[in-house]
């Protein structure tokens, strides 16, 4: 019985076996590939890597920075929508700076309102005041002059009626009434000269100073809205109601760095690639007006003829693509530019890398 179980088992272990070389020996078929990669249309072309960007007559995409800090208060656009030429795009609070412009703002008017005062004197009432002080004085002069010859001609009929020392005060009262009466006067005239040149002139810079201070304040209050300098389509806002910006920009917790508040790119009808050749193929390439390419999606079959637009005449290093400022091997590039034909098979966006041939 023994020997029965032995052989049975060794049978099934031989037959698990040949079942396991049979099913080893099954070759998969191989599935295709999703897509084809990228190869050159043309017998002879330039490779390139590329990056599509926004149609902009120079330079790329517009980066938009505050020029003043503080914290967002209000996003009033949305990623993907199109915008008009001086439409605001975003809020940062600016409590402070408006109560301090309308503090320059009071200043300037109370500057002004002071000015127009003095440039309006002399005022009805403080001539109507300066006459009568003329008036009293006259009349005090008067007295004083009256008491004196009264004095005086007591005196001189009989010295002992008036005494010596009453005489003398008579005559200081109608010496000191006589200066009053040149003073007030003098007060007169001063009143109906109205203000000095020089204090107008003086008000008048006081006042110019303030008004500057004010409109310059005004102007740094509306740097508190950020608004969109041409036509075109929001491209990134990388920040939020709350956060804190600068002329820096905002900060991205992922990379750790600063990226533009709000990135501004043209119109979607027209998109251009910007690809970059290294400079060891640069001497290969074709005039501009003779340029030749194509472009193919990566991930996909798509391939888009191009369209020459311009060289930008800059050799520099390669750091667009990987945003490394330091790197082993000093690549330098140049900047070739390429208007996007239209394609109604595949969605673009702007910040897509795609691979570029440039016929030689």
């Amino acid at each position: 019985m023994k020997n029965k179980m032995i052989f049975i088992i060794s049978f099934i272990g031989a037959l698990g076996g040949i079942a396991a070389a049979i099913l080893s020996g099954i070759t998969e078929p191989v599935l295709p590939p999703a897509y084809n990669p990228a190869a050159s249309p043309y017998p002879s072309a330039i490779y390139a890597e590329g990056i599509v960007e926004s149609a902009q007559t120079s330079g790329e995409n517009m980066n938009i920075y505050p020029e003043v800090a503080g914290t967002v208060k209000e996003i009033l656009v949305s990623e993907g929508q199109q915008v008009k030429a001086g439409q605001p795009l975003l809020l940062i609070d600016d409590s402070i700076q408006r109560a301090t412009s309308e503090q320059q703002g009071s200043s300037a008017e109370a500057a002004a309102a002071l000015l127009r005062e003095l440039k309006a004197e002399p005022r009805k009432e403080n001539l109507d005041v300066a006459d009568a002080q003329v008036v009293a004085a006259q009349a005090t002069l008067k007295t004083a002059q009256d008491t004196l010859q009264k004095d005086q001609a007591a005196y001189e009929i009989d010295p002992r009626s008036v005494s010596k020392d009453a005489l003398d005060s008579a005559l200081n009262a109608a010496a000191v009434a006589k200066a009053n009466l040149i003073v007030a006067k003098k007060q007169d005239d001063l009143t109906k000269a109205g203000a000095w040149i020089y204090d107008i002139q003086n008000q008048e810079r006081q006042q110019h100073a303030l008004a500057k201070a004010y409109a310059a304040s005004r102007a740094l209050l509306g740097k508190y809205t950020l608004r969109a300098s041409r036509d075109g389509i929001v491209l990134a806002i990388n920040t939020i109601v709350g956060n804190y910006v600068s002329p820096q920009g905002s900060y991205d917790a992922y990379t750790q760095g600063a990226d533009p508040v709000i990135t501004l790119g043209s119109l979607p009808s027209s998109l251009h690639v910007r690809c970059y050749v290294d400079e060891i193929l640069v001497p290969r390439l074709p005039l501009g007006s003779k340029m030749v390419a194509q472009m193919s999606i990566r991930g996909s079959d798509v391939k888009i003829p191009l369209e020459f637009v311009r060289v930008q005449p800059y050799v520099s290093p390669k750091i667009e693509l990987s945003n490394q400022r330091q790197e082993r091997v000093d690549v330098r590039v140049l900047p070739v530019i390429f208007k996007i034909g239209k394609s109604t098979n595949v969605n673009l966006y702007p910040g897509e890398l795609v691979d570029v041939y440039i016929s030689e």
